[in-house]
């Protein structure tokens, strides 16, 4: 993770020496110069522009990745991410419906579209836990699933209607928005989502039991003294706080947390106690990676980030079915 961190601030069009580098970092942050001939075009490039953007997609990965293994583990479903339950489609509502009318709320400003995304995730959330909770007793798996394809749906359907209805200008910023990315956006997003990730982060990590219970099934997990409802209802709010935030921030952007998880499970196993904290630092690294090839593969134009994930993701998972389904064939 450090390392991709490193190589996100070193690779670009304007190359900057590593000592360079540090002088900036060690003097914009802790105010500790002791160069005083940087540039200050070099200055406003790294602290500015590159810093924030490296650290605004490992918040995104990282959380987009421990959601996908939460999701897994409470789903116990391989094909489970933080799209499974609406709440990315939610987001992404709230923030076309900001694009599409051009709200403004007073006092918020620039921030009107993050947090209305945010709201509206956490809105389609409590939608979705009220279908289920209509249509049976407890909070069933597979009612849960169904629930959030339903609404995810529904919500998709508006969403074309609203492209569907934009002008030019505003079809192609809505686009954009809905194909990802973490390009200029400024220190303002990495403070506006770290809340919202500390305690996604605190309540999954917190849960790593529940999950390892969980995945022996529900009446298993009851009899060795898990709290079943009380435990899904976290899961499920700390997963869908960090998709709801990274949705906000950011865009949508796929595979990450149905890829990420995967790929940790083939190395460290099930046991969640490892598989959540490893999704969290793999998943950044691998979006600062993603956003690495974005900006500049085809520089100085940009890809979408959400292309590069779906490039990359697409194939791993699609090679991980298919190895899963020979090893099931050929046990030995």
């Amino acid at each position: 993770m450090l390392g991709t961190i490193l190589l996100g601030l070193l690779t670009s069009s304007v190359t900057i020496p590593v000592p360079t580098l540090v002088h900036i970092i060690m003097e914009e942050a802790f105010n500790l110069g002791w160069m005083e001939d940087v540039p200050e075009n070099e200055k406003m490039i790294i602290w500015n522009i590159r810093l924030p953007r490296v650290l605004l997609a490992l918040c995104v990965g990282a959380s987009l990745a421990l959601a996908g293994a939460a999701f897994q583990g409470l789903l116990r479903n391989p094909l489970a991410d933080p799209y499974t339950i609406g709440v990315s489609s939610g987001a992404s509502l709230g923030a076309v419906f900001v694009l599409f009318f051009n709200v403004s709320i007073v006092g918020l400003g620039d921030f009107t579209l993050p947090v209305v995304a945010i709201i509206s995730g956490m809105i389609t959330l409590l939608i979705v836990f009220g279908l289920v909770h209509l249509s049976s007793r407890g909070l069933a798996i597979e009612t849960i699933i169904l629930a959030g394809i339903i609404v995810s749906a529904f919500i998709g359907s508006i969403i074309s209607l609203i492209i569907a209805l934009s002008d030019q200008d505003s079809m192609t910023q809505i686009i954009y928005w809905l194909y990802g990315s973490v390009g200029m956006r400024g220190w303002s997003y990495v403070q506006l989502m770290l809340p919202f990730m500390a305690v996604g982060v605190f309540l999954l990590l917190l849960h790593y039991r529940e999950l390892n219970a969980l995945a022996l099934g529900e009446d298993a997990a009851d009899h060795i003294g898990v709290h079943v409802k009380r435990g899904k209802i976290s899961i499920l709010a700390g997963a869908s706080l960090l998709t709801g935030a990274a949705v906000a921030v950011s865009g949508s952007i796929g595979f990450v947390g149905l890829v990420i998880p995967h790929l940790v499970r083939l190395v460290t196993g099930p046991d969640h106690r490892h598989v959540l904290p490893l999704s969290l630092l793999t998943g950044g690294a691998f979006l600062v990676l993603a956003d690495l090839v974005a900006r500049n593969i085809i520089a100085p134009q940009e890809l979408p980030i959400g292309v590069i994930t779906a490039l990359i993701g697409a194939p791993i998972f699609a090679f991980l079915l298919v190895r899963e389904r020979l090893g099931r064939r050929n046990p030995a």
